[in-house]
């Protein structure tokens, strides 16, 4: 049975992963013994603060492994969209009828398989004590420079008050939608939730989050994440119960 305060958390797993390179999308390569995308729900769906997952993936997707549980969990899925964006739409919209439109729900990248139980503690906490939502973000720490068109460097940019995007991101399940249609609307390509929420002259609060909770876009990103799992010496499995 689903606990009071519990959220469904909406994982956009359409795209290709061209970034990545080869042909397998790179939510479905393995580490571990277990696809990215496992390693993804699993983090979910084993905090006791999430009552289940809903999955869009590409309507001709071959490669899901039809997981219906996780962690005793239910795992819904539906079809994605052409973008992130247009996934996250669409898996609002399939949410089963059980989720109130002022719910808060989650959305995580498939490929952000290192998330913490408690950043994702603190969000759910802190998010639903803001009047709009929040995300998991981390500070820039690295000094940045802005170039110009030849390759030079043009000068340095101040890194106070600037913030890495993460996932999860938390927020009420209508006005994500609204605030997505209308991105979609005005043709306006948005990165993340936070990006529609901000059209919408809402100011989502920042979370911070650790910083190895990367999102997988590279080989090398991939490489980092299995040392992080024979650092940590895990030995991971997904399934029911």
């Amino acid at each position: 049975m689903p606990r009071p305060g519990q959220a469904w958390a909406i994982v956009p797993a359409a795209g290709y992963g061209t970034r990545f390179g080869g042909g397998l999308p790179k939510q479905y390569v393995e580490v571990a013994g277990m696809p990215l995308i496992a390693h993804a729900l699993e983090a979910l769906l084993s905090h006791p603060g999430v009552r289940g997952a809903m999955v869009a993936l590409s309507a001709d997707d071959p490669h899901w492994p039809g997981w219906d549980e996780i962690a005793g969990k239910p795992v819904l899925r539906c079809a994605g969209g052409e973008s992130r964006a247009d996934s996250v739409l669409a898996g609002l919209q399939a949410l089963p009828e059980e989720v109130r439109a002022d719910e808060f729900v989650l959305v995580h990248d498939a490929a952000r398989p290192n998330l913490r139980h408690d950043d994702l503690g603190a969000l759910l906490e802190r998010g639903r004590n803001d009047p709009v939502g929040a995300i998991l973000a981390a500070p820039v720490r690295d000094t940045l420079k802005r170039a110009g068109d030849d390759g030079g460097i043009d000068g340095t940019e101040p890194r106070e008050r600037l913030w890495r995007a993460l996932t999860p991101q938390l927020f009420r399940r209508l006005q994500l939608t609204r605030a997505l249609e209308a991105a979609r609307d005005a043709g306006i390509a948005v990165t993340d939730d936070a990006m529609a929420m901000e059209r919408q002259g809402m100011r989502p609060l920042l979370v911070e989050g650790d910083e190895e909770n990367f999102k997988i876009t590279t080989p090398a990103d991939l490489e980092r994440f299995r040392f992080v799992l024979a650092q940590r010496g895990q030995d991971v499995r997904v399934g029911g119960g």
